[in-house]
């Protein structure tokens, strides 16, 4: 008949894919359970109030309308709705799609079911299945697992937490609109059970047999499964264990697979007491603590309380006697086992002749041992017994009380066990490999005994006294033919034929009395010997190994054995060589991983990695955690050390008088320091003694465990350090940062020296590790306390950071911030506040406005940088950058949903837009008018301002800090950078002069990294970045202008710090920087019109003081001396840009070849010029004089002023404007343009002529590529013709992309090849299609 597990038996590989996805499923909930998000389980308070209405459990669904009603409702609730199901989708679908796999499976096993009842797979049917022995298995362990994945999933993931996590998984997905989603089948199957795995909790009726009814399995299967399992030994362990009184332990796993699949079947654990007792007298005679599926341990005292039938069968195991009986029983056992195992151990005990000799005595050894840890173990393990259950309180304290339970000495038996099968089976496996080998040896051996001992009774070997004798000749020699005809292959026949011949050599040596020669018997001796070796080496067996591997299981240890943590880590602490004997025992408990993988692995299925590496991972995880010990003994000691060198051993100096010797010698001191470090190199040595292992398939590197236990505890202690040392008060008279940072400063120094101390002792590199561990701490909370500004969060299990093996430990946060980052920038940001501190910029340093005390100064990020390095003010930094866009986004919020909305306000803005049109113009009347528009709008300004930025200044001190620190610790890496900077910047402007030349593509991360090692280095400028993406703000410059005009009498001129100061409490300096920040992140045309209106507005006022008998029409703006210096100061630099706009009509007025206009221009730049030349003078002249006068004086000022500029004006004529310096260069470049065109041929003219007619007839107002009116008109100094900037410059990139010349879209230019070097803005024109605009509107 065909192997059931054959790979074309389809009806074994149907049943072997079902259980292999089984174990497959479990392991994944085991995993997923460790992932669930805190949430869900709504604990706290805050987590109630804020997601209470977007998580529900499936009450949802009785009214889906309500809640959708409830999120509609509120834009609130939405937002929020958004933000949780970006953040949990992923792990949401990782979770349904483990649930929907439980469903699958039973509905596949339930298809399996149907088909061998109706035939499908031929000649099988579910009798002939389980007749034989693979199939018995397989359906027995398919229904067995059904029944753990249940019960897993009720134990890991709450019947609440299910409820809430389907729910909005429906929600989230498209699950609700899909029509093929078998979403209610899961639901249905994994709705609460009211189940809770909590100490106390009452136990819900019917469980959990009402729970493995939801999905209904042919009772016809159920009760043929529990009938194998009644009856038969389904894996044949008994021949393992071949003793009675091991009977319940080489059942055991069938045991749990029985316990489990009678849930199935409630009516025989309620009302079959026959059965019942069958089987509590076959499974559960002397133990009722099982574990039912990797280390998941179940009590049945509280597990079959509530049936009848099984109660009463167990309470014969129960009854007081029974189990002292048995407690006392595997006491003595504990105690006689000891020591012969120790025996055992003891070197060059166990040799090979020892262990051929004795294996069925040795392997009861072994036996024995591991059933007493079993016992033992299962019996007095706290989490298999409720102490708020009286019964089982009692029942365990007689286990622990009679068999005199010693955790300690329970585990050095364990220990011991381990090792010696450990050591029994690795020489066990080498006598396999070398079984052939040996044989052959001692057959040859032996054959060529009898065949020299054939040769010495030929008479011919000078030996003394041995006759010739042919009959023993002959015969010896057929006895070496018989010994080299044995056959290894055929064992059975080779070990009797062997048994005669040593028989046949006895009776010879008897017959033929041939004890009288020495050297005979010798020769004969020997031969049997080799004949017994012989016997002994094939008798070595597979069966032994195969015996002891069921025996040594551990798997019923995996989740119980973290209870002898603390007795391992103490042994280790007293004695670091405990290391060694410790890895047999994770060698012994690794074999637990045969059981879920056996299956996936006989099936071939991809899941085997997924699942070995999850077990494995776990083991691994369970061994670092033991190891721990050692890094933590070894910080202990180094925190000694270190208090000894910093405290205690003063420094030698260079130079040392001898008298002085014995002082600085300290040799108490110094012992202590040398016996630590002692003690740190020993436990190094400990761990590094134990070997490469593979626990599963991770290897696991002793010198890698060491280093990753040496990273997680300094993680651990460093992270602890920045928690608790970094926590302020806010409410302290004077700030504590500074202090805090100092002492902060001082602990990480401690830890930095003390790496640096022990790297060489324990071969580590230690400052590469610092550097790396302190940089992923600082990382990973600046990535922490950036989630409160990200809708979509980090979760841990995503983060970079983060690690599984070194974990980077999270703590309740004291305050609003999340982590130490966080709460340190924001103390700074506190004692910053520009509301109660002034910043002097030249100083840079920050003072208080009350009492004019310093706060702080630059010297603040210097400590920052020592206590955190650079890593911690890149992430302050970026910290920084997070807090700016959200201010940003709140005060576009602010503008649109406050300022905008007022429709008060926003005619005010249109009314001043109507009165300050055209820009270049002069506004009159414009005190009144600006007072006005204040005065309308002077309730938006609060809230403007609190707006504001204040965190750009922090941004260049960092930038400033990091820049200086680069260039004095890394000279070269600065330069190198800059230079890159420059080089980059240079080849991008190249490019775009020659889109030829080369540019980094998009795919190309030059630029993106480069930028991220310039902002490291501090090589940037925070002002120039961009932080948010907007659209169109209505009024945004006009808005802006208001907000600084409103703000301008509160200013005065300090002439001691030589900047504008504030009134009242508004530090100037970051309301500027702010501005600057929030006109940043605008197109580039919303700062021109911002600094336009800010021009025209200070010519406005000037006009109307210079025209006007009074100084000012309104008090708000009556100007101090000192703000009339400040004035004038803008109007030197209005001089300034008058000599600049000469410059570029002088340029235009030579590529128009039109010099009478533009002549007009410069010459009225020239009287502007020479008028605020002339103004400014008298001024200075005026205020000086008034300063030595009455203050009375100053109510004539503006009227003297007048006065001297009418009589100085009067004096100027405008020939004298002929001799100004930039009228003179004007003419002097129109001469030379001309003189140049004349020089040209004829030809040439008339062809200029032409064009130039040409050109003069198609300028106009309107775009020839986008037909309506242009914005920023460019002009192609080839053609003279104009486009609109935005269109010419995308019409030039596509045609460049395509590696075509760009042709002007005029219609008949000839121009072919249109450049964008070719291309210069026409300000004339854009002033022109300006005013045409500005005389439409007022039309």
């Amino acid at each position: 008949m065909l192997d059931f597990l054959a790979e074309n038996n389809l009806c074994g590989q149907a049943i072997l894919r079902i259980v292999s996805r089984g174990n497959a499923i479990i392991a994944e909930l085991l995993r997923l359970s460790d992932f669930i998000p805190a949430v869900f389980r709504l604990k706290d308070k805050s987590d109630q109030q804020k997601y209470g209405d977007i998580i529900c459990d499936f009450s949802y669904f009785k009214g889906p309308e309500y809640y959708e009603g409830k999120l509609e409702a509120k834009p609130e609730l939405q937002d929020l709705d958004e933000e949780f199901r970006e953040n949990n989708i992923e792990i949401l679908s990782r979770f349904y799609l483990a649930f929907e796999s439980v469903h699958k499976y039973i509905v596949d096993l339930n298809r399996y079911l149907d088909d061998l009842h109706e035939g499908v797979y031929i000649q099988q049917t579910l009798e002939t299945v389980l007749l034989n022995e693979d199939g018995k298995q397989l359906l027995c362990e398919a229904l067995y697992l059904y029944g753990v994945m249940l019960l897993v999933i009720d134990q890991k993931i709450e019947g609440e937490l299910r409820e809430r996590m389907l729910v909005s998984y429906y929600r989230y997905s498209g699950a609700r609109s899909s029509g093929d989603s078998n979403l209610d089948d899961i639901c249905k199957l994994l709705r609460s059970t009211g189940f809770s795995s909590q100490p106390g909790a009452k136990r819900p009726a019917n469980y959990p047999e009402s729970y493995f009814q939801r999905v209904p399995i042919s009772s016809t299967f159920i009760s043929m499964v529990i009938g194998r399992l009644r009856s038969d030994d389904i894996y044949n362990q008994v021949s393992a264990y071949p003793l009675p009184e091991h009977r319940s332990t080489a059942l055991a796993n069938q045991a749990a697979m029985l316990y489990v699949c009678l849930y199935f079947s409630p009516s025989i654990l309620q009302t079959h007491q026959a059965k019942m007792r069958e089987i509590v007298d076959k499974y559960f005679p002397d133990n009722w603590v099982i574990s039912i599926y990797m280390g998941i341990t179940v009590n049945l005292v509280e597990a079959w309380e509530p049936y009848k039938a099984a109660k009463t069968a167990l309470n014969y195991t129960l009854e007081t006697a029974n189990i002292k009986e048995q407690a006392t029983r595997y006491a003595a056992s504990m105690e006689s086992l000891k020591p012969q195992v120790q025996q055992l151990l003891k070197e060059g005990f166990l040799r090979q002749e020892i262990i051929l000799d004795n294996i069925p005595k040795l392997l009861n050894c072994l036996r024995d041992c591991n059933v007493a840890i079993r016992w033992l173990m299962l019996h007095s393990a706290e989490s298999a017994y409720d102490l708020n259950n009286k019964r089982m309180r009692q029942i365990k304290e007689q286990v622990l009380n009679d068999s005199k339970y010693n955790p300690r000495i329970l585990f050095q038996l364990l220990l011991d066990t381990a090792q010696y099968e450990f050591t029994l089976k690795e020489m066990f496996k080498q006598m396999l490999l070398e079984k052939q080998i040996k044989w052959e040896s001692f057959k040859k051996e032996g054959s060529e005994r009898m065949t020299e001992l054939a040769e010495v009774f030929s008479g011919v070997k000078p030996l003394t006294r041995v006759e010739k004798n042919e009959n023993l000749q002959a015969w010896f020699r057929e006895i070496s033919k018989q010994i080299e005809s044995l056959n290894y292959e055929d064992s059975t026949a080779a070990g009797r034929k062997t048994v005669q011949l040593i028989q046949a050599l006895v009776e010879v040596q008897e017959f033929h009395q041939l004890e009288s020669n020495l050297q005979v018997c010798q020769f004969l001796a020997d031969t049997r010997k080799f004949l017994h070796q012989m016997i002994r080496t094939i008798n070595i067996k597979e069966e032994v190994l195969i015996t002891m591997q069921i025996v040594g299981d551990l798997s019923y240890a995996w989740q119980i054995i973290d209870s002898f943590t603390s007795i391992m880590q103490e042994s280790i602490r007293v004695s670091p060589s405990m290391v060694t004997k410790l890895r047999a025992t994770f060698l012994k408990l690794a074999s637990a991983l045969d059981l879920p993988l056996l299956r996936i692995n006989q099936a071939n299925s991809a899941d085997l990695l997924s699942v070995s590496q999850f077990y494995s991972g776990e083991l691994v995880a369970y061994v670092r955690k033991v190891l721990q010990i050692i890094p933590e003994s070894m910080f202990t000691s180094l925190a000694k050390i270190i208090k000894l060198q910093i405290h205690d051993i003063m420094e030698v100096p260079t130079r040392l008088d001898k008298d002085k010797l014995k002082d600085y010698s300290q040799l108490g001191a110094r012992y202590e320091v040398a016996k630590l470090t002692h003690d740190i190199s020993i436990f190094t040595e400990g761990i590094l003694m134990m070997k490469t292992t593979l626990v599963g398939i991770i290897k696991v590197d002793p010198k890698q465990l060491l280093e990753d236990g040496i990273r997680k505890e300094l993680v651990k202690r460093v992270a602890y350090a920045l928690h608790k040392g970094l926590i302020f008060n806010p409410k302290a008279k004077s700030s504590e940062l500074m202090p805090k940072l100092k002492d902060m400063a001082a602990t990480m120094d401690g830890f930095y020296r003390s790496f640096e101390y022990i790297q060489d002792y324990v071969s580590i590199y230690g400052l590469k590790i610092w550097q790396e561990e302190v940089s992923r701490i600082i990382n990973y909370n600046v990535e922490q306390e950036c989630n409160s500004f990200l809708r979509a969060k980090i979760q841990d299990w995503q983060s970079v950071h983060q690690s599984t093996h070194i974990p980077i430990p999270k703590f309740p946060s004291v305050d609003e911030s999340a982590t130490f980052i966080g709460r340190l920038c924001r103390e700074i940001l506190r004692i910053t506040d520009p509301k109660v501190t002034c910043y002097i910029d030249q100083m840079n340093t920050w003072y208080d406005l009350r009492s004019h005390h310093e706060v702080t100064n630059n010297r603040l990020f210097s400590e920052i940088q020592n206590t955190l390095g650079t890593f911690g003010l890149n992430g302050l930094d970026r910290l920084l950058c997070f807090m700016i866009v959200k201010e940003l986004q709140n005060f576009l919020t602010m503008i649109q949903r406050t300022i905008l909305k007022d429709k008060a306000v926003a005619d005010v803005f249109k009314a001043i837009l109507y009165a300050v049109n055209p820009v270049q113009g002069i506004v009159g009347n414009a005190s009144k008018v600006y007072a006005n528009a204040v005065a309308k709008t002077q309730k938006i300004w609060g809230a403007y301002l609190e707006a504001i930025m204040k965190m750009q200044i922090l941004r260049q001190q960092i930038a400033n800090e990091l820049n200086f620190s680069c260039k004095f610790d890394s000279k070269h890496l600065a330069a190198a950078l800059e230079n890159l900077n420059k080089s980059l910047l240079a080849d991008i402007e190249a490019h775009y002069q020659d889109p030829s030349l080369p540019y980094p593509k998009e795919d190309n991360t030059l630029l993106y990294d480069i930028a991220a090692h310039l902002e490291a280095a501090g090589i940037h400028n925070p002002l120039n970045k961009i932080y948010i993406t907007t659209k169109r703000l209505p009024y945004f410059p006009i808005i802006n202008f208001l907000f600084v005009i409103a703000q301008l009498p509160k200013l005065q001129y300090n002439k001691n710090q030589g900047k504008l100061k504030a009134a009242d409490p508004v530090d100037w300096v970051p309301l500027v920087l702010g501005m600057l920040t929030l006109l940043k992140q605008f197109h580039s045309r919303y700062t021109q019109q911002f600094l336009a209106l800010i021009g025209q507005f200070i010519r406005s006022i000037m006009e109307q003081c210079t025209r006007s008998q009074k100084p000012m029409c309104q008090s708000s703006f009556v100007m101090s001396l000192s703000t009339v210096r400040g004035t004038l100061s803008n109007l030197q630099s209005c001089r300034e840009e008058i000599g600049t706009t000469m410059v570029i009509v002088t340029d235009v007025a030579i590529d128009l070849a039109e010099s009478n206009e533009m002549e007009a221009m410069i010459l009225e730049c020239a009287k502007l010029d020479r008028e605020i030349n002339c103004f400014v003078e008298i001024v200075q002249q005026v205020t000086g004089e008034v300063t030595s006068q009455q203050p009375e004086a100053m109510f004539s000022l503006s009227a003297t002023v007048k006065e001297r500029f009418t009589e100085r004006t009067a004096l100027l004529s405008d020939a004298e404007l002929q001799k100004h310096q930039k009228v003179v260069a004007f003419k002097d470049s129109i001469k030379n343009t001309l003189n140049q065109g004349n020089e040209e041929t004829a030809e040439n003219m008339e062809e200029l002529d032409e064009d130039i007619a040409v050109t003069q007839t198609q300028v106009n107002f309107t775009c020839p590529l986008t037909q309506v009116d242009m914005v920023n008109p460019m002009k192609n100094k080839e053609c003279n013709h104009h486009y609109d900037e935005g269109a010419i410059l995308a019409m030039i990139k596509a045609r460049h992309s395509q590696k075509k010349n760009c042709r002007c879209p005029v219609v008949g230019c000839g121009n072919t090849d249109v450049k964008q070097s070719d291309l210069i803005p026409d300000q004339i024109l854009r002033r022109k299609i300006q005013s045409k605009k500005t005389n439409g509107n007022r039309t």
